[in-house]
């Protein structure tokens, strides 16, 4: 097999049942998914070698498999009878994992910076990037239809990188970055007991 079909030199790109230019709004989104998956494969691969993060390294995978769902989700060109891949399933599991990550780290009060261990610091790229594709997602939904759940997922997914990078730290014993001109903005678990 070729790598290279010379059919988008002219700046066209196939979609699932349809051509249309490159810099369209669904290659945007899906695009941005697809840098999104190159992300995280390099957290995993970090994870991987990590003993203290074994756990998250799998599921790192599982997602940039769910990830590539995503993005063939936003390539129809016709949405009369897509067949999508990406459920509320998938966006249930990640906020079981949200949670379990967020009971793994110490309490957060002020904002922190991306930072404290090099996988953490790559999760934090991960969740920035995963904004900017939901921005290119709701963009996308404004002009075509869009698979919700695709939102739902993107959406959830960002605090999982976020709830992941935090547990990393702490797995690993780095504190995270404290903002140093931060107030405290966030509740404590005590704080909310009456």
């Amino acid at each position: 097999m070729k790598l290279y079909t010379r059919q988008g030199d002219g700046g066209q790109t196939s979609l699932i049942g349809g051509r249309v230019a490159k810099d369209d709004l669904r290659v945007e989104a899906y695009g941005t998914l697809d840098e999104l998956n190159a992300f995280t494969g390099q957290a995993a691969a970090l994870a991987a070698r990590l003993p203290q993060v074994q756990e998250l390294a799998a599921e790192l995978e599982r997602i940039m498999h769910e990830l590539f769902d995503c993005g063939s989700d936003l390539a129809y060109a016709d949405h009369n009878q897509p067949t999508y891949k990406i459920g509320d399933e998938q966006s249930g599991e990640l906020e079981g994992r949200i949670d379990h990550y967020n009971d793994a780290a110490p309490e957060i009060t002020r904002f922190i910076l991306p930072g404290g261990s090099e996988l953490a610091a790559q999760l934090h790229v991960c969740r920035t990037v995963c904004r900017r594709a939901e921005r290119r997602i709701v963009t996308l939904a404004a002009h075509h239809p869009v698979n919700p759940a695709v939102l739902k997922y993107v959406n959830r997914l960002s605090d999982f990188f976020f709830a992941a990078a935090r547990a990393a730290n702490a797995a690993l014993g780095v504190s995270d970055v404290a903002y140093e001109r931060s107030a405290e903005v966030f509740r404590t678990k005590k704080s909310k007991q009456p």
